[in-house]
């Protein structure tokens, strides 16, 4: 079973539905909300390892202009 991890995204001012979409066009990404809240944006996704949500995450997501800040959450089989 995949890894997951959920991403809590907050943009720059007017950019939400552009990160949003840009966010959409990547490989291991699940879905993306556009949400109401302290995050303006929330994001499902998935890697085979932990590892391979953290290349996932600093080699595309955070290069994603109009992000200012994210915060990820890895889910935890229970």
């Amino acid at each position: 079973m995949a890894e997951k991890a959920y991403v809590f995204i907050e943009t720059e001012l007017g950019k939400t539905k552009q990160v949003a979409e840009a966010i959409r066009n990547y490989e291991g990404v699940v879905s993306v909300d556009v949400v109401t809240g302290p995050y303006d944006a929330i994001a499902i996704v998935e890697g085979a390892t932990v590892a391979d949500i953290g290349v996932l995450l600093t080699d595309t997501v955070h290069r994603i202009s109009g992000i200012s800040r994210t915060v990820t959450c890895i889910a935890i089989k229970g």
